[in-house]
């Protein structure tokens, strides 16, 4: 089912006071890695770390790296699109909010558990433009509203020159990965994982990629 012309769908840039809808979407799009790198017993939950690094508003995880889509005024969907370019500067404030976050105790372990992490997703690397953080208020899938994401985000990466349009799905999540292939993305490779502690299990994950014209 699409979305009707009168659905009042509206994408915009994200802002601060999208954080209470925003972050569980976010989190929705890769519970099982948030929690396996974020969850820290004692200190907080993934969606606790996210809501921070949303609000401080600087690299991967904040809201100046977000679009959201509106229906009748309410966020049902988040999505990121980003390049290579951003890896230091990402980087860097990951490193400061999580510190900011979990203090110097913790911290090391954090980070650890995400570099693990990005063996199995690895972070944009050339001229790609990466789609990350899609999510899609349950209520809603199946109306064409992530369909209607991914297609904002590739968009603003044609505004910005690139053609290489990536993402990594879940192995465990086939419903996504249709959805990618009927955008057009391709599967071009797999990457097991065998991480996992208690507070997560991070799934195999397939990298797709769409050449735009």
């Amino acid at each position: 089912m699409g979305v009707s012309s009168d659905s009042m769908l509206v994408f915009r840039p994200a802002h601060s006071g999208d954080v209470g809808l925003a972050v569980p979407l976010i989190h929705s799009s890769g519970p099982a890695a948030f929690d396996y790198v974020f969850t820290v017993p004692g200190r907080g939950g993934a969606q606790d770390f996210l809501r921070y690094a949303f609000l401080d508003g600087a690299g991967e995880f904040g809201w100046r790296n977000h679009w959201v889509g509106e229906q009748g005024g309410q966020v049902v969907a988040v999505g990121a699109g980003y390049g290579g370019h951003t890896h230091w500067p990402f980087t860097l404030a990951a490193a400061r909010q999580i510190l900011g976050f979990y203090g110097i105790r913790h911290a090391g372990g954090v980070m650890a558990r995400g570099l693990r992490v990005e063996a199995v997703i690895p972070p944009p690397s050339g001229a790609m433009h990466y789609l990350g953080h899609l999510g899609v208020a349950a209520q809603w899938r199946g109306h064409g509203i992530g369909q209607a994401l991914i297609e904002r985000l590739m968009a603003e990466g044609r505004a910005q020159g690139r053609q290489r349009m990536v993402l990594d799905v879940a192995a465990s999540n086939p419903r996504a990965e249709a959805l990618y292939a009927r955008c057009g993305f391709a599967v071009t490779g797999e990457r097991r994982s065998a991480l996992a502690n208690a507070q997560g299990q991070v799934p195999d994950h397939h990298r797709m990629e769409r050449q735009l014209d």
